[in-house]
């Protein structure tokens, strides 16, 4: 029997166990200290030829790694990722736990709301036309607990979104759900910041964890990192110098003509930069003209001549010498580093400056590794302009407590109203969002009027919270930590695939089960809907 045993058969031994000497323990196995004296064998099951190996760690492609799953669940390192999520979440659980809340669940099968993402519908067999929608969150129903008197709740959420998936981001997903009753911002940093902060250091292998957690402003971040979502292990921040640039000795045309026109230029540090040759800066201008469509990035770079800092470039003629040092002031860099400088409206400036700010962090190599730095990101604007729809919407979570309440929504520009809301950012990542709500049904009805929604719309899509609200809802507010993207910082991993169990690929389909699948005639019948393909347009090739 034991000569035809081959890799991943399944087998029952009986014997005495044995402790290995010294010469003969091998640390790499999980039983290399033990060896067994054999008196029996019995084959349980054989495995076919394997689609790919369960030891090591060698690169297969990603379709045949999921279509044989539970064979790539056996590889050390995915294994040990599904089992440390386990334990992640069994860790969250506890601490909220100990912090006197209580986990309580909400339904699966809920109405269709028009915010957020697309919903995923569910036919409703037993009333034709209608449908359920698998939740994108329990927005409505924690506050509605809230109402009912369970005021320190949470739950290990399954949220469910129609989106095109990516790396970071999955179809189906679980969060830390919170909710508090009379509560402020301030309440629900305390609560959360100890047990994302636990759960770091519990997990982190070593890591250094951020202890007090820094609250920078929307406003703030957008400036000096170019993003709401901002890396705080870069050691550089971005700089605005349109000023400079505006100054009239400046004769850079291409830069004038932007801010002329209300735009506005940022100035990205790039220590060291100086000693990299001229094709380093050549894909970078490369880069931002390929993949962030923009015309390119200017650059200056600074020499230390007898102490005296000297700039040199393509536009350093244009920008006499006591302006340079004026930039090179406000940057707070020196001899031997670089600045480049992104340029356009205030919104593209600030994005494309905030993605060379990580390009040049990993291109440069300035990233800690040994770090989870993380911060709150706070005092979200209540509402933006959506230049598609030519239209006021909200910016964030439309059901937020704006800053200063019905006084602030019904004198102040809506566009410089602020909301009670907030994200917990970790190494460039969104961890969280969070917001104090809006509890009071003449100020929500007047949050939405502000964007085109009346009364009617909002009874009709938010009316049972509506409703519950009439009869004494108390302050409250909560966040919801996303557990899918904690599990994989803390797993090193940089694709969320890594640490679930059965994913679906970058197309959204499971290779595994074969879903999305198609359903029988019956099945249409019995919801009452048929099924409509889209016709496919066939090229005609022209000779």
């Amino acid at each position: 029997k034991a000569e035809k045993i081959r890799s991943e058969w399944v087998i029952t031994v009986t014997g005495t166990v044995i402790e290995r000497n010294g010469a003969a323990i091998n640390p790499k196995m999980p039983t290399g200290e033990i060896e067994i004296g054999i008196t029996g064998l019995e084959i349980q099951s054989e495995a076919k030829e394997l689609a790919l190996p369960v030891f090591g760690d060698l690169d297969y492609p990603e379709d045949t790694r999921l279509k044989y799953r539970f064979l790539d669940l056996r590889r050390e390192r995915i294994h040990a990722n599904i089992v440390k999520r386990s334990k992640i979440i069994a860790s969250m659980r506890n601490r909220m736990v100990d912090q006197g809340f209580t986990e309580y669940q909400t339904p699966i099968l809920t109405a269709s709301s028009p915010e957020g993402a697309r919903d995923f519908l569910v036919p409703a067999r037993m009333h034709p036309g209608k449908f359920y929608a698998l939740p994108q969150a329990p927005q409505q129903f924690k506050q509605l607990a809230m109402v009912a008197g369970f005021d320190r709740y949470f739950q290990i959420a399954p949220c469910f979104r129609d989106e095109d998936p990516r790396a970071d981001r999955a179809l189906e997903f679980y969060q830390l759900d919170i909710e508090m009753s009379f509560v402020t911002q301030e309440d629900i940093f305390q609560v959360i910041e100890p047990v994302l902060r636990g759960v770091f250091e519990e997990f982190g292998e070593g890591k250094e964890v951020t202890q007090t957690f820094p609250r920078i402003t929307y406003k703030d971040s957008m400036l000096k990192y170019g993003s709401d979502k901002p890396d705080l292990r870069i050691p550089f921040e971005i700089v605005d110098v349109t000023e400079e640039f505006g100054d009239d000795s400046v004769s850079f045309g291409a830069f004038k003509g932007i801010i002329s026109s209300g735009g506005c230029v940022r100035a990205i540090p790039a220590p060291g930069a100086a000693s990299k040759s001229r094709s380093f800066f050549d894909k970078m201008n490369d880069w931002a003209r390929k993949e962030m469509g923009a015309a390119g990035l200017g650059y200056i770079i600074f020499d230390d001549k007898d102490g005296e800092i000297v700039g040199r470039g393509p536009i350093a003629k244009f920008i006499p010498a006591e302006i340079q040092a004026k930039m090179v002031a406000k940057a707070g860099i020196k001899g031997g580093d670089a600045l480049f400088f992104a340029a356009g409206k205030i919104p593209q400036a600030a994005s494309l400056a905030g993605a060379a700010r990580s390009r040049l962090g990993a291109q440069l190599e300035l990233i800690d590794d040994n770090k989870f730095e993380l911060c709150w990101i706070v005092d979200f604007p209540m509402y933006e302009f959506d230049e598609k729809e030519d239209k006021l919407d909200f910016s964030h979570n439309p059901f937020s407590m704006p800053q200063g309440g019905m006084e602030a929504l019904e004198s102040q520009d809506s566009l410089d109203i602020l909301g009670y809301q907030y994200d917990i950012v970790c190494n460039g990542f969104e961890l969280s969002s969070g917001a104090v709500r809006n509890h009071k049904p003449e100020v929500m009805y007047k949050a939405f009027e502000l964007v085109g929604y009346d009364k009617a719309f909002v009874d009709e899509n938010f009316g049972g919270m509506i409703r519950a609200f009439e009869y004494g809802a108390p302050p409250h507010g909560g966040i919801a930590p996303g557990i899918d993207r904690i599990v994989m910082l803390l797993c090193g991993e940089e694709n969320l695939r890594e640490v679930t169990m059965f994913a679906m690929n970058q197309q959204a389909e499971d290779l595994l089960m074969g879903a999305p699948a198609n359903v029988t005639p019956k099945q249409l019948r019995e919801l009452h809907i048929r099924s409509v393909i889209p016709e496919v347009k066939k090229e005609v090739k022209q000779d």
